[in-house]
């Protein structure tokens, strides 16, 4: 049994939120965000805080508790946002932002230029550093995992698009 669903979600102040006909609204600083609550999860809501409860069977806390979890991610999304940062690896490898287009040299006979979704801002600050942010942490998860397939970390060398936080195994290389 998921005991996420027990705690509830504190609403900090200037976060506003609606909740009609099963789609579920959140306002705040950094934007808006909606999603379609699962009809076996009911959703309370007190001045500060919202709460939730399954409709009909035990099997159901499950849902309470994922819905509880992206309720959560929205409402910490549209207050502070989310930030994913990669780094690129490799003699001759960079990228640069231009508006919502992000130019990528990663080692191929041709550049890529990937068109950034809206509602993701990307930044380089270095060319071998990527900063995604955004108030949608899926979209953000998506777009990064998205960039990184382009040229994934070879265990050799390294080379490649990685998280700043990943941690790459590395083997060693062939012996005579």
């Amino acid at each position: 049994m998921s005991r996420i669903a027990k705690y509830p979600v504190k609403l900090p102040s200037g976060v506003e939120v609606t909740l009609e006909e099963g789609r579920l609204t959140v306002r705040g600083g950094q934007g808006q965000l909606e999603m379609n609550v699962h009809n076996d999860v009911v959703i309370g809501q007190q001045e500060d805080q919202l709460t939730f409860e399954p409709s009909a069977s035990a099997k159901n806390w499950a849902m309470a508790g994922t819905t509880r979890a992206l309720v959560n991610n929205m409402v910490v999304g549209v207050t502070e946002g989310f930030t994913r940062s990669l780094e690129i690896t490799g003699v001759g490898y960079r990228a640069q932002a231009n508006g919502q287009t992000l130019n990528l040299t990663l080692g191929f006979s041709h550049p890529i230029d990937y068109k950034v979704p809206e509602g993701v801002v990307v930044e380089t600050p270095k060319n071998t550093t990527i900063v995604l942010k955004s108030a949608d942490k899926q979209r953000l998860g998506q777009v990064a995992a998205e960039i990184r397939s382009f040229r994934p970390p070879e265990p050799y060398k390294g080379k490649g698009v990685r998280y700043s936080d990943e941690r790459i195994l590395r083997k060693e290389a062939k012996k005579k």
